[in-house]
């Protein structure tokens, strides 16, 4: 799709469906809030007067309950001051990552498509993004397409499980293999983490739990996915000290440090009952569930999404074959938005073309606006084809 190069796909969208009036279902944002508990915090620590700098490494009470988080599900064990860094969002901690970690004419394979993020910064720290193709329907980690990305300059290996833009969570045979190829050729794994709560089918399994891997992962999550609190934009990178240490220098002269009040209601976040989380991936597995029955009963061809915000669908039932096209109409003619998945591939003519990605994190009332939109976009689409 053709944009603007100062301007995402997402602010793309999202400002063609405000000049439309459409149903943004393009951007993965939820319309409604997190658990009042967690406003509740937000107020308590302003009020309290946490409105100052945070230390660079972050309030000291979030990275403790980040690490009593990973150890409590994951079963690792972290220093809260010297292996776990806060950022403003899980895309400051990649930034950081890859400024300080790849040098220019390093290579960083990763998951495709991906976030648009990830090639965008590798690009400014000098390095080349390598594509390990995932492909429809099944989405499934390809050895050979893994072997194929990896050459003697590749640096890093970019891992997004729950994965956006596709909803697949990798498995664990799919995961020893990027860890195999991780210890043999000795690379750092950056895994985007970001949706490790929002699982519907499968499990999420962190890479850094792999024989070998800990001390040669950075994760990265935040609490923007788990919570539904996508603007506060708190997130934290977790790993070896050294690569901690790398990734510090780099945030202290991007941020420095902020969010405070955000930052300690995010601990006490962290420390609620896994049944709060529960209740939210509960209530958007219903949502994913309603908007794929209504998607294919459009005509779109719906794949399986089993984590995030996102549903893909095939236009090519329909007889659209170009989906960035298709998206730039369906705003104007079904009073929808959605993205095309061929601006997340490293090759827009390729397996996702025909592709688009709908997000169903929204109130129930606007997806089902949004169904009957496209439902009787669809059927008039098909009226005027059996008229001609």
């Amino acid at each position: 799709m053709a944009t603007s190069s100062d301007h995402t796909i997402f602010a793309t969208m999202t400002a063609l469906a405000h000049e439309t009036g459409a149903i943004n279902l393009g951007q993965g944002y939820p319309d409604f809030d997190g658990p009042p508990a967690l406003i509740e915090a937000a107020v308590s620590a302003l009020r309290a007067g946490q409105n100052q700098y945070a230390p660079i490494g972050g309030v000291p009470a979030l990275r403790e309950a980040v690490a009593e988080h990973q150890l409590r599900r994951y079963g690792l064990a972290l220093d809260p001051a010297s292996e776990i860094q806060v950022t403003f969002g899980a895309t400051e901690a990649l930034a950081s990552a890859l400024l300080a970690l790849i040098a220019p004419g390093d290579e960083v394979a990763m998951l495709d498509p991906s976030y648009d993020s990830y090639g965008a910064i590798v690009a400014l720290a000098g390095g080349r993004a390598v594509p390990i193709v995932l492909e429809p329907p099944d989405w499934r980690l390809d050895a050979a397409a893994l072997g194929q990305a990896i050459t003697a300059r590749t640096r890093i290996v970019i891992v997004n499980s729950p994965h956006n833009p596709t909803g697949r969570v990798l498995d664990r045979s799919e995961l020893e293999l990027i860890a195999g190829a991780c210890r043999e050729h000795d690379l750092i794994a950056l895994t985007d983490e970001v949706y490790e709560h929002l699982v519907y089918e499968g499990e999420h399994i962190p890479l850094a739990t792999l024989p070998g891997m800990a001390e040669r992962t950075v994760t990265i999550s935040s609490i923007g996915k788990t919570h539904s609190v996508t603007g506060w934009k708190i997130g934290w990178a977790c790993g070896p000290a050294e690569l901690i240490g790398q990734l510090r220098a780099v945030k202290q002269y991007l941020t420095f440090a902020g969010g405070t009040p955000l930052q300690h209601a995010t601990a006490a976040a962290l420390r609620f009952p896994d049944s709060v989380a529960g209740e939210l991936t509960s209530a958007l597995r219903s949502k994913r569930d309603r908007l794929a029955s209504g998607l294919r009963a459009a005509g779109f061809e719906v794949f399986e999404s089993a984590g995030t915000y996102f549903l893909n669908v095939d236009a090519a039932p329909l007889g659209e074959l170009d989906a960035a096209a298709l998206c730039l109409r369906l705003p104007h003619e079904a009073g929808v938005a959605a993205i095309p998945v061929s601006a997340l591939a490293a090759d827009p003519t390729g397996v996702t073309q025909s592709l688009l990605r709908f997000a169903f994190c929204k109130r129930d009332e606007v997806l089902e606006e949004a169904i009957g939109r496209l439902g009787e976009w669809a059927s008039q689409r098909t009226s005027a084809a059996s008229a001609r």
